[in-house]
């Protein structure tokens, strides 16, 4: 009799914890901030949609981009995400701010317009850019990053659905590579330490 109040227990609160631990469930435990030389295959370049025009990664060489992976729509993941990247980039001196950009790319495809998705990133910071591409265009850049994500019906919302993603910030470095991945949650100062340590490289 324990065990199957035990069994129906863990069988209701499964969906809670996955929605809780989804949004870090690629953070893999690697080190304070995701140390990425563990995963050397992880990253590469893409090119995605902006509302001026086509974004790749290689127009950034140079640069220390941060990638993310989002969606407009995002309730609360995205939203506190992007305003720690902003905060960070805050106290950064102008000559540091001048070599990083943010490169925010949906993971909702089907509802988040390029124009849409240049508002939504600017808001946060000016140097943050929105990009979209097509489903399949998503999926091969999210697992070319090992980034999570997939829909989430909504009962009974005018949404419709949400999509649940993980909520990791990939560093990459001058040459393109990325370098470092950031844990959700982690604090402004953690991220402009690694964004400093990047660009030292």
């Amino acid at each position: 009799m324990a065990m199957s109040r035990l069994k129906r227990v863990l069988l209701l609160a499964l969906p809670v914890l996955a929605g809780l631990g989804v949004g870090v469930w690629l953070d893999r435990a690697m080190g304070p901030t995701g140390d990425a030389t563990a995963e050397a295959s992880i990253g590469g370049d893409f090119t995605l949609q902006s509302a001026d025009g086509p974004v790749s990664l290689h127009d950034f060489r140079g640069k220390v981009v941060l990638v993310y992976f989002g969606y407009t729509s995002c309730p609360d993941i995205c939203p506190t995400s992007l305003t720690m990247m902003a905060s960070a980039l805050k106290l950064l001196s102008p000559e540091e701010l001048a070599q990083v950009r943010g490169i925010f790319i949906s993971v909702d495809p089907e509802r988040d317009a390029p124009q849409g998705m240049k508002a939504y990133a600017a808001y946060f910071h000016p140097n943050f850019i929105g990009v979209v591409g097509t489903p399949a265009q998503t999926a091969e850049v999210a697992a070319k990053y090992g980034a999570y994500y997939r829909k989430a019906p909504y009962e009974g919302s005018a949404m419709g659905y949400g999509v649940d993603h993980s909520s990791t910030v990939y560093v990459v470095g001058r040459d393109g590579r990325v370098v470092d991945q950031i844990r959700h949650g982690a604090s402004p100062e953690t991220i402009a330490a690694a964004i400093r340590k990047a660009l030292a490289r």
